[in-house]
């Protein structure tokens, strides 16, 4: 019986030293759990993960213009003897870089008026200073600039973000708004999407799209132009307004980015974003999986060769792009000028064989000239002390072929123009709009302006007008 007694004292103490030890080593695991990182940061939620996907791809814009400041000094007397004084203006906005050569997205209200364009990229991505070239502007009430990053070096690469599907928009998801409020860079703010469908008016101006996204994420200035993403890091809109008169919490607006897309579909094409550009003259759309051609422009290359409105583009010489952008780089990038594209019309593949235009080589044929766009250094260069020349006032004449329209019409070398028929030329894209459909004998009107020189100093412009004779 004792032994009993002892045998099981021992086990009782047996016992308890291996529950002792259990509490031990299930504490010291507990605090190897404290101190060691776990697998998962609960930290890095999804909207964290978002922000460092999309951050690299964010841009802080800033412009500068001028603007004609009238003082005393500047009326009655001295107006007759004195340039007008020009007073340079800085502003800053936001963008997102959308492709990784660098094409980026911006409000057009934040670039219009700039005579420069400089992009900082985020702390993410380097944060170096970049020279910005404008590539085209969406109609007015479209509000969507593209825009091309200079590169510092041949090849240089940039995050891009991923555009999200056409209306594929959850009410009530949380979105986040990045950017540069208050030139603060870097800037996130988070809410919910609060409406898929909604008109204000902007400035005093009245709306043309009526179906913004609203949020109550914070948009503030200075965020126009920046992404409104999702938690996938997806870009759902371009953020472009707050609703001033809000109290409490806030009320911003961005352009969806199935109208961003619409306006891509202008302004991303063979014609705009080619170094040395091609007449195409169709619209490629591509909302969802398919890449649709939603117009064509009449007597293009592409009318000419038979694609039809509604065409489903399957390959571009034997190869499928994934989007729109990568089918117009696609031709932008080939030292081709004939393509073959295979089509999807009504279930039927067909090929359609499309030989582009090159811009300089249809002005020349018309007009028996050569016409070259001001870059930001050609500009300076063109600017005197009463004028300053920025890359979008106009097109250079570069060369007069003897005997053409353009010689006969008295235009020469180094003279800029302007406008034809009444119409802006900022751009060599725009020279050529203006006179591609225009008939062999039909007349056009250009306002030139003519440098007036001193050795090889210009001093100032003379303004004129002269009359061309398309042949």
């Amino acid at each position: 019986m004792r032994m009993c007694t002892r045998f099981i004292n021992r086990l009782i103490l047996v016992l308890n030293g291996l529950v002792l030890a259990t509490c031990v080593l299930s504490s010291v695991a507990f605090a190897q759990e404290r101190t060691t990182p776990s697998a998962v940061d609960i930290r890095r939620n999804p909207t964290v993960q978002a922000v460092e996907q999309v951050m690299p791809s964010v841009v802080n814009i800033r412009t500068e213009s001028y603007v004609e400041v009238s003082d005393r000094y500047n009326t009655g007397f001295f107006s007759f003897y004195g340039p007008p004084r020009l007073q340079a203006q800085q502003s800053l906005g936001s963008g997102v870089i959308i492709d990784e050569d660098g094409y980026l997205l911006t409000n057009l209200h934040v670039v219009k008026r700039a005579s420069r364009i400089q992009v900082k990229l985020s702390e993410e991505a380097g944060g170096e200073v970049y020279d910005v070239q404008p590539i085209f502007f969406a109609r007015e009430e479209k509000d969507v600039a593209l825009l091309k990053i200079i590169p510092k070096k041949k090849g240089e690469k940039f995050k891009a973000v991923t555009l999200a599907k056409d209306n594929d928009e959850l009410l009530g998801e949380t979105v986040i708004a990045m950017g540069n409020p208050y030139g603060f860079e870097g800037s996130v703010s988070e809410g919910i999407l609060s409406s898929r469908q909604r008109g204000v008016s902007k400035d005093g101006e009245p709306l043309g799209i009526a179906n913004w996204l609203q949020t109550d994420a914070s948009i503030n200035p200075g965020n126009s132009g920046g992404p409104l993403v999702n938690v996938r890091g997806e870009l759902i809109g371009l953020n472009v307004a707050i609703y001033k008169e809000a109290q409490g919490s806030p009320i911003g607006f961005a352009i969806p980015i199935k109208e961003v897309r619409s306006a891509l579909t202008e302004l991303f094409t063979p014609e705009t974003v080619a170094s040395n550009p091609r007449w195409f003259g169709a619209h490629i759309s591509g909302g969802g999986t398919r890449l649709v051609a939603v117009s064509i422009d009449s007597g293009s290359p592409a009318e000419k060769a038979g694609l039809a409105r509604g065409d489903i583009i399957l390959s571009v010489d034997g190869k499928k792009p994934q989007n729109f952008m990568e089918f117009s780089k696609s031709m932008r990038d080939s030292t081709n000028s004939d393509f073959v594209l295979a089509v999807d019309r009504g279930g039927k593949t067909q090929n359609v064989n499309v030989k582009l235009v090159r811009f300089g080589d249809l002005i020349r044929q018309k007009l028996g000239m050569d016409v070259q766009e001001l870059t930001l250094d050609l500009a300076k260069s063109f600017s005197s002390q009463t004028l300053r020349i920025t890359p979008d006032t106009g097109v250079a004449v570069a060369r007069v072929e003897h005997g053409g329209p353009a010689d006969k019409a008295g235009l020469r070398a180094s003279q800029l123009i302007v406008q034809v028929d009444g119409q802006p030329v900022n751009s060599l894209f725009r020279m050529f709009e203006l006179i591609a459909l225009r008939t062999s004998g039909e007349e056009v009107q250009m306002l030139v302006l003519v440098p007036q020189l001193q050795g090889n100093e210009i001093l100032g412009y003379r303004q004129g007008v002269t009359t061309l004779k398309l042949r």
